[in-house]
């Protein structure tokens, strides 16, 4: 043992595990420098590809290259600056050592002498590498800056155009900021080399700085306060955008005190910085520092405690004088800016008035939804199909189609792939990834229609199930989603020849012997219809190809999945799908955009389209009131947002500036240009020319099923509930705010809006995104507010205001109260109150009607003693000034409360009541209503149709109207032509076997065996 200690310190044996130690180090550092790199060259790579493949990859070049050269300028200029500082510290350091100073440093300078270069070198690259990896997350603001297009606006104070503040003055504030913080960074640098080689002695009572330091830090902090100078100058500009506490933009404070002390404070700064220039020759502290503590407390003094003094000894005691005129800015800049500047209040009672005339209001409401799209999500999962790994989105859409000539509402969702459906046993790589790939058509129920069979849910199909119309894939149809909200995240398809086995499983028909009806449904379950499995293989255009090994191997790194490179499930021929979600796939081609929280499937051309509304926004806009986003569109139906492109949640500006599509089944995406005079999305344009195609290309199909978006829509509703008043003086007093109502199914959430065919003051019956105010605080209805939501209309965007003149009109708290406690509606409802499942209140849709508002309200209730069970729409209630009632439908409901019977066809028409026509209000009820009626019965309301309409159209020639007269001929020949179709129906049908009777699904077609049902 004591050999051990006999060796000498430094003996060959005691340097081999330091050496074996320091490679391992070495080799440890380069295998993760190596893998960060790998990695990185991956995720660069692949996405090059994804980018190519979608056709956007000159977004993704201008995104590189400028944060590229964000990264190499401003982390190079930090570098710069910080290395030439020490080594211009260390080049003038003193060359003989002066007594007083720090002995305890002299270890610390031996140490760091040998290795100087390397630790310059070291400091300015990790500096530089923070300061560019700072600068990437700025390139927005440069592209804005670099391509900024102007307003054509200028703002209220400075008279300068809209545009430098919203483009220009964020990037010049970010490099001032970058300026002062690199003389900052330089400043320490250099101090800490001066103090290792003797430049600061601080230990002496006098010269405690070289020559050589002191010129370097006056330099240094000349140039500090230089830019803190040019700060100043640019903070007046801010004052239009500053948070106040009762608005945001300019205020008397801020014009009368704050802008001012700014102005001083910038020649303040000017003089200081002069100071210190000249310090480089005088070499004294003393100016510079009178400067610098004169620059710190004329800060504190003219821009903390003269505002204070201002506001409050001021403004306060007479606030509502002294702020007016910048409280009428404000509102109108707010107007300006969130797009509601011609919304004028048209006022109306609210409350009905005079005796009803029922069959005009039920032809008025013949086209409004019953059927809730978040309540009857459970519906559609039960009936769409037997197979637990498809789904639809938990609340689904609501679109209006072409359904034999009539614009028809339908509550519509996709039959997505839910892998969480998968029996565990069966969740492999293999069957997640080359299997279970894609989901399935497109389920639809007609929104104002009711049936009479539970195991529908009383609703009528118009697509996707069994027996259904299938009135959107009538022609040839591309069903397979391999693109939407709920797919995989990547996908592998192809197959290695045209002989292969197709692999990827999908949905066959139903057999011809599924039990759909019978004693299964007479028993309360639903049966679901037996579907054989099908399989394909995907010949899209989508995806990026990876039959090279290469490509599998960055895919393999990308994913962190190694049977890229092992399974046979990849071959010569495969590509790989991912990034699916519609918005993922939007917001990578458009970074620069803001999307809204609810993308929505179109069927077009035989496609479906994911389509999706872009917005361009700002925090920006001068003098306009900024806001939470979130909080503005937050409802019940709520989940998160789209925001993405400013650095809070907060704006002040939004325009609907993009529509795009992505094509469910390849991927495919489309940019549209819808706001053409919007300079924000002109100026991204400019940015990323040839992603965004002129408005005029898009496609007249497409055009049908665009929308007025939500999202901007309940912005426009926030900010009217208070923005609504045009005068100062009474907005300062605030006695006519208005809020949008809690919704009465669900707590502490606003109401959302729905989206119908709501009557106009022109009488016009328009598809239209609807909501409605109360007073602050209160329950009444202060207001209904709609959009025309129809983009092939001349009046797409035309917001109406109807502002209640009745302080009694009850808002949607108190209607819905009034609804659910009336004596009718609790004795109907009595027989579905379950304990565990009671009834279900729908939405409460407001609609407006010649003589006032009717509220409309389903209610669903859960079969008991199912094995499936999901809510059945078993009424619906309305109420009409104070009468209430409730029916299996609307015109009974209607009836119900008027105590009238409505049941007979209209006289002027051929709708009968049952809440089908198109809603109109004309009187011609053309709307495919009759389909419980007879062939002959539904001939005779077309011929009465026809009939009125040529009444009119002579009544609209005498009135000195050809337009008007033009568009009622051709409705009156559509209805003789749908006569004359229903007479060869009927005649066809007598030939066969005969029968009177519609079918219980409600198509043209007679059944062999009429069910009494409907």
């Amino acid at each position: 043992m004591s050999d051990l200690f006999d060796d000498e310190p430094g003996d060959v044996e005691t340097r081999r595990p330091g050496g074996r130690a320091r490679a391992l180090v070495i080799t440890g550092v380069v295998l993760v420098v190596g893998f960060f790199l790998l990695t990185t060259f991956a995720s660069i790579y692949t996405d090059r590809l994804w980018y190519q493949e979608v056709g956007y990859g000159q977004v993704f070049s201008t995104m590189l290259w400028t944060r590229i050269g964000l990264f190499l300028v401003f982390g190079v200029f930090m570098g710069a600056m910080v290395a030439v500082n020490m080594y211009l510290a260390y080049r003038f350091r003193p060359l003989f050592r002066i007594p007083g100073g720090d002995g305890s440093v002299d270890r610390y300078r031996d140490a760091v002498t040998p290795i100087r270069t390397w630790l310059l070198i070291g400091v300015a690259g990790v500096v530089g590498v923070f300061a560019g990896t700072s600068a990437l997350g700025h390139w927005r603001s440069y592209l804005l800056w670099r391509h900024a297009q102007p307003f054509g606006e200028e703002d209220a104070y400075f008279n300068k155009d809209i545009g430098f503040y919203v483009f220009s003055l964020p990037w010049w504030h970010y490099v001032t900021d970058f300026v002062m913080a690199a003389a900052i960074v330089a400043v320490i640098a250099t101090a800490v080399v001066h103090y290792l080689y003797g430049g600061i002695r601080l230990q002496v009572p006098h010269d405690r700085l070289s020559g050589a330091a002191q010129v370097q830090f006056s330099v240094l902090l000349g140039i500090f306060v230089l830019a803190k100078g040019v700060d100043y100058y640019l903070d007046r500009f801010d004052l239009v955008t500053d948070d106040n506490s009762l608005f945001t933009g300019m205020n008397y404070t801020g014009e009368n005190a704050l802008l001012p002390a700014r102005n001083i404070l910038m020649g303040v700064a000017l003089i200081c910085a002069v100071l210190f220039f000249l310090n480089v020759w005088r070499r004294t502290w003393q100016l510079p520092s009178v400067g610098l503590a004169l620059l710190v407390l004329s800060a504190i003094l003219l821009g903390m405690i003269w505002p204070a003094i201002v506001q409050n000894f001021q403004v306060k005691p007479t606030e509502a004088d002294k702020e007016e005129s910048y409280i009428q800015v404000n509102i109108d800049a707010t107007r300006d800016a969130y797009d509601i500047a011609d919304v004028v209040p048209t006022n109306t009672s609210g409350i009905p008035e005079g005796e009803a005339d029922a069959d005009g209001l039920a032809q008025q409401l013949s086209s409004v939804p019953v059927v809730d799209p978040k309540q009857v999500f459970e519906t559609f999962e039960q009936r769409q199909q037997p197979r637990l790994y498809y789904s639809v989105s938990s609340v689904l859409d609501v679109d209006r189609y072409m359904i034999d000539g009539v614009e028809t509402p339908l509550v519509l969702g996709v039959r997505e792939l839910d892998q969480s459906g998968i029996n565990d046993s069966d969740q492999n790589w293999s069957n997640l990834h080359t299997v279970y790939t894609h989901g399935e058509g497109v389920i639809a129920a007609y929104a104002n229609e009711v049936s009479s069979n539970e195991a529908n849910g009383r609703m009528v199909w118009a697509e996707g199930i069994q027996d259904a119309d299938n009135v959107l894939s009538e022609t040839e149809f591309e069903d397979r989603i391999y693109f939407g909200e709920q797919s995989p995240d990547y996908s592998v398809v192809g197959k290695a020849s045209e002989d292969s086995e197709d692999v990827e499983l999908g949905l066959g028909e139903a057999t011809d012997d599924t039990e759909t009806g019978g004693d299964a449904e007479a028993d309360g379950d639903v049966v679901a219809p037996e579907v054989d499995d099908t399989a394909t293989t995907y010949d899209g255009e989508g995806g990026v190809e990876i039959g090279s090994t290469f490509r599998q191997l960055m895919y393999a790194v990308r994913f962190g999945e190694p049977n890229f490179l092992l399974s046979g499930r990849v071959n010569g021929n495969s590509s790989v799908l991912y990034n699916r979600d519609p918005v993922t796939r939007v917001e990578m081609v458009a970074p620069w955009l803001t999307l809204d929280s609810d993308p929505y499937p179109a069927i077009v051309d035989g496609r479906i389209q994911w389509i999706l509304d872009g917005y361009t926004t700002t925090d920006r806009y001068p003098n306009a009131q900024r806001e939470s986003f979130e909080s503005m569109i937050d409802d019940s139906l709520q989940e998160t947002t789209g925001l993405q492109t400013i650095p809070t949640d907060e704006i002040n500006y939004m325009r609907s500036a993009v529509k795009a599509t992505v094509d469910a089944y390849d991927g495919t995406v489309n940019l549209y240009e819808w706001d053409e005079e919007d300079p924000i999305l002109q100026t991204w344009m400019s940015a990323f020319p040839d992603t965004v195609q002129p408005k005029s290309e898009i496609p007249e199909k497409l055009m049908e099923h665009l929308r007025y978006p939500e999202d901007i829509f309940k912005v426009q509703r926030y900010q009217l509930a208070r923005y609504h008043v045009t005068d100062a003086g009474d907005f300062y007093q605030g006695n006519d705010r208005w809020e949008v109502p809690t919704d009465p199914q669900a707590s502490n959430s606003q109401q959302p809006p729905y989206r119908l065919f709501a009557r106009t003051t022109d009488g016009s019956s328009d598809w239209s995104l609807t909501s409605v105010f109360v007073p602050r605080g209160r329950g009444n209805l202060a207001s209904f507010i709609s959009v025309n939501s129809d983009a092939t209309s001349d009046k797409f965007g035309q917001v109406e205001l109807l502002e209640m003149t009745d302080e009694g009109a009850p808002g949607p708290g108190i209607a819905a109260n009034e609804m659910q406690q009336d004596e009718g509606v609790r004795d109907a409802l009595r027989d579905y109150v379950v304990a565990n499942t009671p009834p279900v209140f729908g939405n409460l849709l407001t609609v407006p009607v010649d003589d006032g508002l009717i509220y409309v309200q389903p209610v669903y209730a859960v079969r008991s003693n199912a094995d499936s069970s999901f809510p059945i729409l078993q009424f619906v209630i309305v109420r009409y000034g104070s009468d209430v009632g409730i029916a299996r439908d609307i015109p009974g409901a209607l009836a119900v409360a008027l105590g009238v019977d409505i049941s007979d066809p209209d006289p002027d028409g051929n709708g009968n009541g049952n809440g089908e026509g198109n809603g109109n209000n004309d009187g011609n009820g053309e709307g495919n209503g009759d389909k419980n009626l007879t062939f002959d019965e539904r001939i005779e309301n077309a011929l009465r149709a026809a009939d009125s309409a040529f009444d009119r159209a002579d009544a609209a020639l005498s009135d000195g109207d050809p337009e008007e007269w033009a568009r009622l001929v051709k409705e009156a020949q559509e209805h003789l032509a749908r006569a004359v179709r229903l007479a060869d129906e009927r005649d066809a049908a007598a030939e066969g076997e005969p029968t009177d009777e519609a079918t219980d699904e409600g198509t043209d077609e007679p059944s062999e065996e009429a069910t009494t049902e409907e």
